[in-house]
C-alpha cells in the first residue's frame, strides 16, 4: 500500500492510550538509521518474535491513527547531527506547500521561513539564507525519531526510513504494536525510537510577528569572530534578535496583544571577508612576511588585530568603508523588496571598530540640499564641530603663526567655538586618512555604539572638543553603550561638556532592579541612586538631541571579583546582553509612542 502524507499542517497530540508510539529497539554499533530499518521489519515479523518480550498483552491498543509531521532543519551544512524544529507556523506552511507539489508537477515551491530571513525549497528539501552567504542546509518532514544510549537528543529519521517505520506501525498484528524491549541475551547497544514530535523532549519555538516596525543594521568589529565562542556576526546577531523578541513578549506584551507593534528586525553587516578575501590579496602579502614561530598567535594577530591598522591605511580604509556602505545599501534594498509594506525607520549599530566605521561614515553623509561642487576630490570633510586645531609654525624670531590665511581663520572661528580647522583645506586630516566616503540610501534614525573606541580615536586624531551644536548630517540620535570593564570602550560626553564631571547613565536591569554586588549594602545603593537623581540637568549638545549619550551596563556580581579576568569578556558581552537589547527597544518604541511595561516579578 502506498504511503500518503498528512493533509493537515498543524501538530496534534497523539492519543495517550497508544503504547506503540514508544519503541525500544536493538541497534548494532556503528549502524545508521537507514540500515536499522530493514532488520527491524524482519525482526518484527510474527515468525521471529523470540528475541523480544511482549509486555501488557491484555491491553488493546486504539485503532491506527496517522502521525502528524513536523518539519526540522539542519543547523549547519557540515554537521548532519544537529537538527532544530521550525516554528509551528513555519512547519504548517511547509506542510501545506508539500501537499501542493503534486498538483504543480515539477515546479519548485519556495516558502519563506524564520521571519523571511530564509527560503526553503520544498521539493529540493534545502534551506537557503536570504541576506548573507551561508551554505544551504537540509530540511526534513519528520515523523519518527531515534536516540542511542550515548545521544543527548532525539534525531529525526530520513523521510524514506520514517515511511517504512510507519508501515510497520500500521500493519503489524495488534500484539506486536506494544512496547518492545531487547532480551538480556543480546549484546548490542540499545536505542529508543519514538513516533511523533509530541513524544520527544524538544522545544518548538513560537513564530515571529510578521509586521516589522523597525530595521537595524549591525556592523561587527575586528576579526571574523564576535565573541569568546568564536561565533560569526550572523550567529551573534541571531542571539541579539532572539533576546529582543523575548523582551518584546515580556515588556511590550499588551502592545503586542493589541496589535500596536510587531517586531524589530536585526540584520548583520559583514565587511571582514571582503577585506581578507582574494580580491585584495592582503592575506597573502601579510603571510609572506610573517615569521614561522608562534604560528597560532601570529595568525590571530593577522586575522584580527591588523584590522585596526588596515582602517588607518588609505588603501584598505577605502575598501572597508565601501564594503560597509554597499552592504548596508544592498541589505536595505533587498529587505524593501521582500517587505514592500515596510514604512518604518532604520537604525545602525556598530561594535568596537564597527562603531568607528559608522561614526566616520555618518559624519561624512550629505543631506539632499548640500552641493557637492565645493568638496575636494578624495579629501576628508569633517563637519564644523568635529575639527582639530590648526597646525602652528614658528618664524625666525620665534613668533608662532597658523598656516591658515586670515580669511580662512575667521571663517573657521565663526563656525566653531574651538577655532578649529576644517579638514576640507588639507589633503589629509590629522591622524585620519583621505578617502571618498560613500552615501547611505537612507537617513538612520539612531546610531548605537557598543564598546566603542570613538572617543579615543577622535582624541588621537587631534580633536579635543566636540562642539555642542554638532550633529550628524542625517542621523539625530547617538548612544554610546559600554560595559564598565570593557578595555576598548571610551566615553564621549567629556568631549562635549568638559567643565562638569558627569557620571554615565546607568542602564537599568531588564528585570527592573539593580544587581546586588557582594559587599555593597542596599542602603549605599539607595544613596548612590539619590545622588544620581540630584545631578543637575545639563544639555549634552545636539549629538543626541540634547539627551545623555554615555550609558553604562551594570556588571554582574561575579565580574566584580576580578575586573581584569573579565575584561575581554566584557568587550564581547553586548550580543547576549538583555539590558542592551531592552535599551534599544525602549529608544525605538518611545519614538513611536508605545508605552514600556515592566513585568511583575
Amino acid at each position: 500500500m502506498s504511503y500518503s502524507p498528512s493533509k493537515e499542517g498543524g501538530l496534534s497530540q497523539a492519543a495517550p492510550n497508544i503504547n506503540s508510539q514508544d519503541l525500544t529497539r536493538t541497534a548494532a554499533k556503528g549502524s545508521t538509521p537507514e540500515d536499522q530499518v530493514s532488520p527491524m521489519v524482519d525482526e518484527a515479523s510474527p515468525s521471529s518474535t523470540s528475541s523480544f518480550e511482549m509486555l501488557d498483552m491484555e491491553l488493546v491498543p486504539a485503532p491506527y491513527q496517522e502521525v502528524q509531521p513536523h518539519w526540522f532543519f539542519c543547523r549547519r551544512a557540515e554537521d548532519s547531527t544537529s537538527w532544530l524544529p521550525f516554528s509551528r507556523e513555519d512547519s504548517d506552511k511547509l506542510e501545506n506547500a508539500c501537499n501542493t507539489i503534486g498538483e504543480k508537477g515539477e515546479e519548485e515551491v519556495v516558502v519563506a521561513v524564520d521571519g523571511e530571513r530564509y527560503d526553503v525549497h520544498v521539493r529540493e528539501r534545502k534551506r537557503y539564507a536570504v541576506y548573507w552567504e551561508q551554505a544551504p542546509t537540509e530540511v526534513r518532514r519528520c515523523t519518527w525519531f531515534y536516540k542511542g544510549d550515548k545521544d543527548t537528543r532525539f534525531m529525526p529519521y530520513p523521510e524514506d526510513s520514517a515511511k517504512r517505520l510507519e508501515l510497520i506501525m500500521q500493519y503489524l498484528p495488534i500484539g506486536l504494536q506494544d512496547e518492545w524491549v531487547s532480551s538480556p541475551s543480546e549484546h548490542t547497544r540499545p536505542g529508543t525510537v519514538k513516533r511523533g514530535v509530541s513524544n520527544i523532549p524538544v522545544e518548538i519555538p513560537d513564530g515571529e510577528p510578521e509586521k516589522v516596525d523597525h530595521l537595524v543594521f549591525m556592523v561587527h568589529g575586528i576579526g571574523p569572530a564576535c565573541d569568546l565562542r568564536f561565533r560569526s556576526i550572523i550567529q551573534c546577531v541571531n542571539d541579539f534578535r532572539s533576546a529582543s523578541l523575548s523582551l518584546l513578549a515580556s515588556h511590550y506584551k499588551r502592545a503586542q496583544q493589541d496589535g500596536k507593534i510587531g517586531k524589530v528586525e536585526f540584520l548583520p553587516v559583514n565587511w571582514h571577508s571582503a577585506l581578507h578575501g582574494d580580491a585584495t590579496g592582503v592575506d597573502e602579502d601579510i603571510q609572506r612576511i610573517t615569521l614561522p614561530s608562534i604560528s597560532r598567535l601570529r595568525h590571530f594577530t593577522n586575522d584580527t588585530l591588523l584590522d585596526l591598522f588596515f582602517y588607518n591605511s588609505p588603501t584598505y580604509c577605502q575598501t572597508i568603508v565601501d564594503t560597509v556602505a554597499s552592504e548596508i545599501n544592498r541589505l536595505h534594498t533587498l529587505f524593501k523588496q521582500r517587505h514592500p509594506e515596510f514604512n518604518g525607520e532604520v537604525s545602525v549599530v556598530g561594535h568596537s571598530l564597527g562603531s568607528l566605521i559608522l561614526f566616520d561614515l555618518l559624519t561624512n553623509q550629505r543631506t539632499g540640499s548640500e552641493d557637492r561642487k565645493g568638496d575636494k576630490t578624495g579629501a576628508i570633510r569633517l563637519a564644523p564641530g568635529l575639527q582639530a586645531p590648526p597646525p602652528v609654525t614658528s618664524d625666525a624670531d620665534g613668533n608662532q603663526s597658523s598656516e591658515l590665511t586670515m580669511q580662512q581663520s575667521q571663517f573657521h572661528r565663526a563656525q566653531s567655538v574651538t577655532s578649529a580647522v576644517d579638514y576640507e583645506y588639507f589633503d589629509m586630516g590629522i591622524g585620519q586618512v583621505s578617502i571618498d566616503y560613500p552615501q547611505l540610501a537612507f537617513h538612520p534614525q539612531t546610531f548605537f555604539a557598543f564598546g566603542s573606541p570613538i572617543g579615543m580615536f577622535l582624541t588621537v586624531r587631534g580633536l579635543k572638543h566636540i562642539d555642542p551644536n554638532y550633529t550628524f548630517p542625517t542621523c539625530k540620535s547617538f548612544y554610546n553603550i559600554y560595559h564598565p570593564y570593557d578595555p576598548v570602550a571610551y566615553r564621549i560626553e567629556p568631549m562635549i561638556v568638559y567643565e562638569v564631571d558627569l557620571e554615565p547613565m546607568l542602564i537599568p536591569h531588564h528585570k527592573g532592579r539593580k544587581r546586588m554586588h557582594l559587599g555593597v549594602c542596599e542602603e549605599s545603593e539607595c544613596t548612590v541612586s539619590a545622588e544620581q537623581k540630584e545631578q543637575p540637568e545639563i544639555k549634552m549638545g545636539m549629538l543626541n538631541d540634547g539627551r545623555r549619550i554615555d550609558f553604562v551596563l551594570q556588571e554582574k556580581p561575579i565580574e566584580s571579583f576580578n575586573e581584569y579576568l573579565f575584561a575581554i569578556q566584557s568587550h564581547l558581552c553586548y550580543w547576549e546582553s538583555e539590558d542592551t537589547a531592552l535599551l534599544l527597544l525602549k529608544e525605538i518604541y518611545d519614538k513611536q509612542g508605545v508605552a514600556f511595561e515592566q513585568p511583575q516579578q
